[in-house]
């Protein structure tokens, strides 16, 4: 039933490709987009967050920082540095990370697919993140960013995908941070209709990443349509740009926890306090946790590390609560800590598996009194919370590696 079509992208030359290919814009807070940038002059991210081409006077949310967004991405069109397709293709896209390889169909996804709940989510959005990204597509009048999306494996189209890996990749590249990034692209009208078909056949799609991203494309499509009223639907603004994966090829890192302080306890009734809550509490020094089953976590402290298990009473078969997120937050952070709303507390932060451990170290020993390690939600687990029409907590999954934007860029008109 999920709706996709292929598109007439406007995309790097091949041998810049390397070089215009950038993290999502997210990923970086404004110090480190205007660090990159300096680096790399050709990165997309200086389209993606055009606040780096003014002082740090400048609001980020100034409307003249959409208006440089545009003029920059015009200009890489009109000199050449991006070329736009002739006719509609499909792309495969594939990442390489650690020797593990991921391969995805970039594509349209439609609007009305999101939603009829064809495109399923499992987390809510916050309507001043979506603000931004309106205002970036609406301006540009592009979709710039590619929405993460995620399908239930099937067998004629991993053929399809393995298939089209063999001919000679448009991009073969190695980005700095050691992801290997390769494309292919598919033109064959026989292959796209085929592959139409196959993905009308599935049940639905699920968002994995870009869940604002995605709800801005929607938003800025159903603007359009007010504008249009006699809009047809085949209108390029109906759709938004998607690379869809397969669920038995993506990795979920954990998405770990800090906490400003212990809520007025002393490091040792702290400790009493987990353990009144129902975890187990093992002191392991100075060696490190990262746990390695569901229902444990690692706890960092300026003494050293702590693995906790929690007892079977606080686990639950229910696709939310039995979260290990769900789990710590519930009988952990909400009691013992007072962290009521992890989305608005400004108590809390989070921290990305890639950063690693040593990384919840230096939180600790710098700005905040105590850390947790997560074992990985899983991307089952991911499926089964969005099947129920359920939503996860804030921050359950890192994933990794991150698409890159500037490869694929789709037109709204």
């Amino acid at each position: 039933m999920p709706k996709i079509t292929p598109f007439k992208s406007i995309r790097p030359k091949p041998e810049l490709a390397s070089r215009i290919a950038a993290l999502p814009y997210d990923v970086y807070n404004r110090k480190e987009a205007v660090i990159e940038v300096n680096r790399e002059p050709l990165s997309f991210l200086k389209i993606d967050r055009a606040e780096t081409c003014f002082t740090d006077e400048t609001d980020t949310y100034d409307p003249k920082v959409y208006a440089k967004a545009k003029a920059l991405l015009d200009a890489m069109i009109a000199d050449g540095t991006f070329v736009t397709e002739t006719s509609p293709c499909y792309y495969i896209y594939e990442l390489i990370m650690n020797g593990r390889s991921q391969t995805g169909i970039a594509a349209c996804s439609s609007i009305d697919d999101y939603l009829s709940q064809l495109i399923k989510k499992h987390e809510n959005t916050r309507e001043e993140k979506e603000l931004d990204r309106i205002r970036h597509v609406d301006a540009t009048d592009a979709h710039t960013g590619p929405i993460f999306l995620v399908y239930r494996s099937r067998k004629e189209i991993n053929e399809i995908v393995d298939t089209a890996k063999k001919m000679r990749p448009l991009y073969d590249f190695v980005s700095s941070d050691g992801i290997t990034h390769r494309v292919w692209k598919i033109s064959d009208m026989a292959v796209i209709t085929r592959l139409e078909a196959l993905f009308d056949a599935l049940p639905c799609t699920y968002i994995a990443d870009g869940h604002h991203r995605c709800a801005s494309a929607v938003k800025v499509g159903l603007k359009r349509r007010s504008e249009h009223p006699g809009y047809t639907g085949e209108e390029e603004f109906n759709r938004f740009l998607s690379v869809l994966f397969p669920d038995d090829q993506l990795y979920i890192m954990p998405y770990n926890r800090v906490v400003k302080d212990l809520n007025g306890l002393s490091p040792e009734s702290f400790l009493e306090q987990i353990e009144r809550s129902g975890f187990k509490v093992e002191y392991t020094g100075g060696r490190q946790v990262s746990p390695c089953r569901k229902g444990t976590f690692g706890m960092y402290l300026p003494d050293g590390w702590y693995l906790l298990s929690a007892h079977d009473s606080l686990l639950s078969s229910d696709p939310v609560k039995g979260l290990d997120v769900s789990v710590l937050q519930d009988n952990l952070l909400q009691p013992v800590l007072n962290i009521q709303d992890p989305r608005i507390d400004k108590r809390i932060d989070f921290v990305g598996g890639i950063r690693g451990l040593d990384e919840l170290e230096r939180r600790v020993n710098s700005d905040m009194a105590v850390a947790f390690s997560m074992y990985a939600t899983s991307i089952s687990e991911l499926l089964n919370v969005a099947d129920a029409g359920l939503l996860m907590p804030p921050k359950s999954t890192w994933f990794e590696p991150k698409l890159r934007s500037g490869l694929f860029i789709h037109k709204l008109t």
